[in-house]
């Protein structure tokens, strides 16, 4: 016989058990309803052509550039008919793809064949960009020698806004404030004289053992470009290209190019961004517009390379490594010229 007490204590263990697993249950259900969320589009357009009809969707046309926007291609075709989707990677100029995501194919109500397609893009550089027009091939899948239809999308134009703002040209570095004076301490005069003379005494040293060195090392200067041409030969050499490191070929090809600049125009180019860069050129005058040009295509080549995976072909790489050369023997000058007795000291050891 169970006591009335025992009772009370079971009955209350299963009140606990079952208010727990309907708080899973709750739970549960928020998450799947969460999980099951569609993402909102900001446009939605709309292609159709005979049995086939097309949606692009962009869930938004204005992102800062530290910021993605999602890409949606929704295709529902009637059987028999087949759609090949576009290589985006190949149509892309402007913007990189970070992620993608092909749904399997479903059937709607009236058993058309719907495929789904997303894409999270990311940009390059500030400013309004499209995204470019796509073309959709169908076909009937019964027919041996179908006829390939076309239809193709419109360009989306996407604002990209820098992180610098609006009023990016006219901001100012403020001025430091004044100068706030300490409170004065115990004057402790020996301490410090003790601390001068054991300076002077260091600093002494420190210029005999310079003087010495100074006149057993001779200084050795060249112009940037001969420095530039010299690491060139050295890339080219290493045949990067041909071992398929392409994308460390074109990080190499865009240092030697950032150094040179800083070399011969005092130009902080390989500590930046190509954004913060080509803003920083906008308004100098030792570089002419063809030659700011010719950095803006060279740099952002090199940044879809690098960052964007974009594979270019043999040609693109020889213009980029052309690009390069011209720019350097445009801008060469004797006048200008750099101290490469360390860098010159290091490769004889590395040699030896």
């Amino acid at each position: 016989m169970i006591s009335n007490q025992g009772k009370s204590s079971f009955i209350i263990k299963c009140a606990i058990c079952v208010s727990l697993c309907c708080a899973l249950a709750i739970v549960g259900c928020k998450d799947d309803k969460s999980s099951s969320e569609e993402p909102q589009f900001e446009v939605d357009k709309v292609y159709e052509r005979g049995p086939v009809t097309i949606h692009v969707r962009v869930d938004r046309t204005s992102v800062t550039i530290a910021e993605t926007l999602l890409l949606q291609f929704e295709v529902t075709a009637k059987p028999p008919y087949k759609v090949n989707m576009p290589k985006i990677d190949e149509a892309l100029k402007d913007f990189g793809m970070i992620d993608w995501n092909n749904f399997p194919s479903r059937l709607d109500v009236e058993s058309n064949v719907v495929t789904v397609n997303q894409y999270r893009l990311e940009p390059f550089l500030s400013g309004t960009y499209p995204i470019p027009e796509f073309t959709f091939e169908f076909y009937d899948a019964n027919e041996p020698n179908a006829v390939m239809n076309k239809l193709a999308s419109e360009p989306i134009d996407i604002e990209v806004a820098s992180l610098l703002g609006e009023d990016r040209e006219n901001l100012t570095i403020a001025d430091i404030e004044g100068v706030v004076e300490m409170p004065a301490k115990a004057s402790l005069w020996w301490v410090w004289l003790v601390l001068v003379l054991l300076v002077a005494a260091i600093v002494a040293v420190i210029i005999r053992t310079r003087k010495r060195q100074l006149a057993e090392l001779i200084r050795i200067f060249k112009p940037a470009h001969e420095v530039a041409y010299a690491k060139l030969r050295k890339l080219v050499a290493e045949e990067l290209v041909e071992q398929g490191m392409i994308k460390e070929f074109y990080e190499r090809l865009s240092d030697i190019l950032r150094h040179y600049i800083e070399d011969r125009f005092e130009l902080r180019a390989p500590e930046r961004t190509t954004e913060e860069f080509l803003f920083e050129i906008k308004n100098t005058s030792v570089l002419g517009d063809a030659q700011k040009n010719m950095l803006a295509e060279f740099l952002n080549h090199c940044d879809l390379v690098k960052f964007a995976k974009h594979e270019p072909a043999p040609d693109q790489i020889q213009r980029a490594f052309d690009l390069t050369k011209d720019f350097i023997e445009k801008t060469r000058s004797d006048e200008h010229q750099i101290d490469v007795t360390e860098s010159i000291g290091s490769e004889t050891t590395d040699a030896a």
